[in-house]
């Protein structure tokens, strides 16, 4: 049996960070910003919960490291892919799965929190923990991987 991994998932903070991030992420061992980050003080932020990695939403102010166009890593044996969603127009889970052949495809852009499973992959938006915009409720999402099996938990914020 394999340790689990336990990853947060975050995306659109737009220069706002929650102070309940901090608990709806803590206990993670990596978090991804699936971008519009909205400057380099909330990824300093994060970084006290967890180390982060981070791509470039398209509000973010291209070539600025440490953010990247997208992040393509393995996290307990599953191919994980990391990118904003804006780079395939109007994202959905079907444009998402053609593009990118990784187990798990985590973005954001579109502010909407989604999980979907589809033949054996899986597309995940955790909503956007920022400002509150369009009536949808902030959200982070914790990403379970454990012999291979994947579980998300939406965990909604204060407003």
């Amino acid at each position: 049996m394999s340790a689990a991994h336990v990853i947060g998932l975050i995306a659109d903070t737009h220069g706002l960070l929650r102070p309940d991030v901090h608990t709806a992420l803590a206990g993670v061992e990596l978090i991804l910003h699936a971008g519009d980050v909205g400057g380099d003080n909330i990824l300093h932020e994060l970084e006290l919960i967890a180390p982060v990695r981070a791509v470039y939403g398209n509000t973010d102010p291209p070539g600025h490291p440490p953010l990247t166009d997208a992040i393509d890593m393995e996290i307990g044996g599953l191919r994980v892919h990391v990118s904003h969603g804006h780079e395939v127009g109007a994202p959905t889970a079907d444009k998402l799965l053609a593009r990118y052949d990784a187990d798990v495809i985590i973005y954001g852009h579109t502010h909407r929190q989604l999980i979907v499973h589809a033949a054996d992959r899986w597309v995940v938006n955790p909503g956007a923990a920022g400002p509150r915009r369009f009536e949808l409720v902030p959200s982070v999402a914790r990403m379970r991987v454990e012999d291979g099996q994947l579980s998300i938990e939406l965990v909604e914020l204060a407003y």
